[in-house]
């Protein structure tokens, strides 16, 4: 072929068609995605708060829901800010299964169990953060 043809390209001494490249880019940024936004973010960080035994979105529901109520006084908003955290849990879990099906859910639990370890053993939860993140690559790709 000759070196004008747009049909394959040259990369670090690599032949990449260029639908494989932008399907590698396209599984970087759901990987990237799903790892930072599920397994660390709902996994992982969630294990630590519980760990710590704070829990910021309490924190932040509860100071939200005294401001709602000092102006309305209404016994629905309060009733709002009661189901939030459950609706707030189901849509994350949700996602994070639309994004990673069943895999993905078991490398959010690592991730959780991996935060909830940090007080007891570093090491391990570690090792469960990689072990969550490598799955959650798994869960993003196509061959599962």
């Amino acid at each position: 072929m000759a070196p004008g043809n747009n049909v394959l390209s040259r990369k670090r001494g690599v032949f990449l068609h260029p639908a494989v490249k932008k399907y590698i880019r396209t599984m970087r940024k759901k990987s990237g995605l799903f790892i930072r936004e599920s397994v660390i973010g709902l996994g992982f960080l969630s294990g630590l708060w519980t760990a710590i035994g704070i829990n910021p979105q309490t924190v932040l529901l509860t100071l939200a829901e005294r401001s709602a109520d000092e102006v309305l006084h209404d016994p629905s908003v309060r009733f709002f800010f009661v189901v939030l955290p459950t609706i707030l849990l189901l849509l994350s879990v949700i996602t994070a299964y639309k994004r990673g099906r069943v895999v993905g859910l078991v490398s959010v639990f690592f991730g959780y169990a991996g935060g909830l370890m940090v007080l007891e053993s570093l090491y391990f939860s570690v090792l469960l953060l990689v072990v969550a993140i490598i799955l959650g690559l798994f869960a993003t790709s196509k061959w599962h």
